[in-house]
């Protein structure tokens, strides 16, 4: 039983590393500064509890925690977002990557039979979804590109609830084996994040005491 445990700990960690930028971050490039003014800008904090599956449940794999944020810039019917994440448990052991990494994720939108479906290119891979009109729920699902054919995963899926009114953001992010239809768990991350926008202050909002 150790040694099993010893054992998907050890996976575990190589899956995790996948979400990493591994040396590259894959942000495109561009030789002008983004600006807010042409889209509606957005930024997420918040934080990801890390699970792992194991002898048919999931555990908790406190270590493999973060904070991250992420900035999302709606152009319409088409999202950029770039998402900063940083490892600050103190047993981090390092086999997921840096403590810091930096991903981006490109979606675009469009009407197919009255349903609203997206395209995703991503640092992980590329794939596609569903979202509502409002974007309010959404689920995105994509094949996990640059791993090898021996890792136990090779899919992701991202299921978001947009709460708008309460300014959170509910994510769950799986990483499982998928084989034909079966689908095998391997590690999922619960994430909650608030939602900020540019406000303007009548007056200093922090003063030194």
């Amino acid at each position: 039983m150790r040694r099993l445990t010893v054992l998907m700990t050890f996976i575990a960690a190589l899956a995790l590393s996948s979400c990493s930028s591994t040396g590259q971050s894959n942000i495109p490039e561009s030789k002008t500064l983004l600006s807010t003014t042409d889209n509606y800008s957005i930024v997420w904090v918040g934080g990801g509890q890390a699970y792992t599956y194991v002898n048919g449940q999931y555990e908790r794999s406190e270590s493999n925690d973060y904070s991250f944020e992420v900035v999302q810039r709606r152009y319409g019917n088409a999202w950029k977002s770039v998402k900063n994440m940083h490892r600050i448990h103190p047993d981090y052991d390092g086999k997921s990557g840096p403590r810091e990494q930096t991903m981006f994720f490109g979606l675009n939108f469009q009407e197919v039979d009255g349903n609203i479906v997206s395209t995703l290119k991503s640092t992980l891979g590329s794939g596609a979804g569903t979202s509502d009109k409002e974007f309010r729920e959404q689920t995105l699902q994509f094949a996990a590109e640059g791993i090898s054919l021996y890792a136990p995963y090779n899919t992701f899926r991202i299921t978001q609830h947009y709460k708008y009114e309460e300014g959170l953001l509910m994510e769950t992010v799986e990483l499982f084996k998928l084989k034909g239809s079966l689908e095998i768990p391997f590690i999922k991350i619960e994430e909650t994040a608030q939602i900020f926008r540019p406000v303007t202050h009548e007056s200093a909002p922090t003063r030194f005491n």
